[in-house]
């Protein structure tokens, strides 16, 4: 990969955008590397149990490199045989938001560190993942309707689950610049922190999640992802009954109760 980097810490892993010289602006190439690795943790998770969503350098990711708009469309429809659409274009749209779906897909919580700048087709990244933790003073904007078109890449299924229908359309259709300030006030994000303490915080945060039970992680978000698409509610409570008596019958909740018992740190194997 020569746009992202992929490392494992442990149960921690960490999705670099690796552009720092163009403030890790998107191509085609990054949302193909994104996706490619998106798909071999979805196949096989690699034991991480949350992933980091990080650009390298100064910026998260300050949005489509427009460099790409010349001479004609810049997304890749993929092979005739595996496209999800007849009409060429929608198949291309539909393939570079298979860089950005699998992040709400993976069974670990998956977390975006965002500094600098989160524009356009990046901060509809940020929203993919499960949690945001933001810079003080990083700026933040919908800006696709300044080139005529509009956010295709999960803007518009994240970003209303986020900050509510009427906000995602306010930021759409002003394309307007917040601040991290207000993305925390209107729900955008989760923590907000110093620029210099960033890193520390999400690794902090990164390894509480990853020491809980994976089995009751995984199903905790895969209900609440239901419940957030707006699923009936006995859709969503027969999924949290399902996935409980998986954790009920498997051996990480022997192990839970055990470590109650004895006063320890429990040991979790996802089993």
């Amino acid at each position: 990969m020569e746009t992202i980097t992929f490392e494992q810490e442990g149960a921690v892993a960490w999705l670099r955008l690796n552009r720092p010289e163009k403030l890790n602006a998107m191509t085609p190439q990054m949302w193909a590397e994104m996706r490619e690795l998106g798909q071999q943790l979805l196949d096989d998770p690699l034991d991480v149990r949350c992933l980091v969503v990080i650009g390298n350098g100064r910026a998260f990711s300050a949005g489509i490199d427009t460099s790409t708009f010349g001479g004609g469309s810049p997304l890749d429809p993929g092979p005739i045989a595996e496209r999800s659409h007849e009409d060429e274009l929608v198949a291309g749209v539909l393939r570079a938001q298979e860089a950005y779906t699998w992040l709400e897909d993976v069974p670990f919580p998956t977390i975006a560190a965002v500094r600098g700048y989160a524009l356009g087709a990046g901060i509809q990244l940020a929203a993919a993942c499960d949690l945001r933790v933001m810079a003080r003073g990083t700026k933040l904007g919908v800006f696709e309707q300044k080139y005529g078109i509009l956010p295709d890449l999960g803007g518009t299924h994240w970003l209303p689950r986020l900050v509510g229908a009427a906000k995602a359309k306010e930021l759409t259709w002003t394309a307007a610049q917040i601040d991290a300030d207000e993305a925390f006030r209107i729900g955008l994000c989760e923590r907000l922190v110093d620029d210099a303490d960033l890193e520390s915080a999400v690794e902090e945060l990164a390894a509480t999640l990853a020491a809980q039970p994976p089995l009751a992680v995984a199903g905790a978000k895969a209900a609440v992802n239901l419940a957030a698409h707006g699923e009936p509610r006995e859709v969503v409570l027969r999924e949290t009954a399902e996935r409980q008596a998986v954790c009920l019958r498997s051996k990480d909740f022997a192990e839970a109760i055990g470590a109650f018992i004895e006063q320890r740190t429990p040991e979790y194997r996802g089993e």
